[in-house]
């Protein structure tokens, strides 16, 4: 019978917390902005968000998202790297319960075309998506529990894409030969070999739960 107790009033708790956790602080909606002449590389690190990146209209960068009191993000500039990660205030209750609304778990990127010389991306439980963009170095996506999607992404030197329990999907600017290409695939199908030799550019891939269709394509 103490047992049984124990255990009704653990599920009562439990069902408390759930209830306060969906009372989620509110968030409101920001920018970050910068000047493109002080930014290379962008480094955008961050968890439980999807993230966009599209073609600035202005030739500036701008980074759209929406922020709570427990829910925000820490940016810098130094060096020329503009530095975008999580600053969370959560405690472990605020991770029971449903999660914050799907329009508010948005960031967007908006740079310019052929301005940067590396972008690196990384979130979790969410999809990266890149419009048609020039970068001039590197590129480097990252989603755990989400999907990589681009189309017409071009890099000066080398492209690397990571998913787990995702898809990657797009089209990369360049001819086939013009990239030595290395894949690691677990659980999935590739329409790229796992090796190959040769190019002037480097394109690695590894996809694990997900399927890789990636095709080459020139403007």
């Amino acid at each position: 019978m103490k047992k049984f107790l124990f255990l009704a009033c653990m599920g009562l708790c439990l069902l408390a917390l759930a209830g306060c956790a969906t009372d989620e602080a509110p968030f409101t909606a920001g920018t970050y902005a910068v000047d493109a002449g002080l930014v290379q590389r962008i480094d955008i690190d961050v968890r439980d968000r999807e993230i966009e990146v599209l073609p600035s209209e202005d030739g500036q960068i701008r980074i759209d998202y929406f922020a709570s009191d427990k829910e925000s993000y820490e940016f810098s500039v130094a060096g020329g790297t503009l530095t975008m990660t999580d600053a969370s205030n959560k405690t472990w209750a605020d991770y029971i319960g449903a999660k914050p609304a799907e329009n508010v778990r948005k960031i967007t990127l908006w740079a310019p075309d052929a301005a940067l010389d590396a972008l690196d991306i990384s979130t979790t439980n969410e999809d990266i998506s890149v419009a048609p963009l020039a970068v001039n170095g590197t590129v480097s996506l990252f989603t755990n529990g989400g999907s990589l999607w681009f189309d017409g992404l071009d890099a000066g030197t080398s492209v690397a894409l990571r998913a787990k329990n995702g898809d990657i999907t797009g089209a990369i600017e360049g001819g086939y030969d013009d990239f030595a290409i290395a894949c690691e695939i677990k659980k999935g199908d590739c329409n790229l070999p796992l090796q190959k030799e040769g190019g002037e550019k480097q394109l690695r891939v590894a996809c694990n739960n997900g399927d890789v269709e990636i095709e080459f394509t020139r403007r």
